[in-house]
């Protein structure tokens, strides 16, 4: 299948010169999404990786990494947006092209031995990726890999990453 043609390209959006990929649409179509988490699940399957946890960035990568964490049978943790989760949280800061922002997870979501996956819809300049990677080295889990559905190729976000395993479905 090609999952190219089950996402909607929306130019000038949020601003104009950017080519927004719109997941919706392949939200939208059953067989594409079961196809999306069945080609995710595979390619984990194939890689060996073998998690305790799949982590979904906010908001998109939980609407990928809970169907990905059940079909592999292992636990979900989101790391959100600062002020999103009740508990105590591990917090990290990180830099943006214009200013900074911070992600967060529940202290008591993950330990030092843990395994992760991190998932998201797309990677494009990879700054939130490695944002999560890092904020969960520094608990002292061990980053498995990354799978996305989309990479954006041309802002290079691979090269942002730890060197371990990176997923991705379709490439612009």
């Amino acid at each position: 299948m090609d999952l190219k043609t089950l996402i909607r390209n929306i130019p000038d959006f949020p601003k104009p010169g950017i080519m927004f990929r719109d997941i919706t649409t392949l939200l939208n179509n059953a067989e594409g999404l079961r196809y999306t988490i069945d080609s995710l699940t595979e390619k984990c399957l194939e890689l060996d990786l073998k998690p305790d946890h799949i982590v979904g960035m906010e908001s998109r990568g939980f609407l990928f990494g809970v169907p990905l964490a059940y079909q592999l049978n292992v636990g979900f943790i989101p790391v959100r947006k600062p002020g999103k989760l009740p508990a105590a949280v591990h917090t990290i800061k990180y830099d943006l092209e214009y200013g900074t922002d911070k992600l967060e997870i529940h202290q008591d979501a993950v330990a030092a031995h843990h395994k992760v996956l991190i998932v998201d819809d797309l990677i494009a300049t990879g700054g939130t990726a490695k944002a999560t990677a890092d904020l969960l080295q520094k608990i002292g889990c061990e980053v498995l890999g990354f799978a996305f559905i989309i990479e954006l190729v041309d802002l290079k976000g691979r090269r942002q990453l730890p060197d371990l395993p990176i997923i991705s479905l379709v490439q612009y």
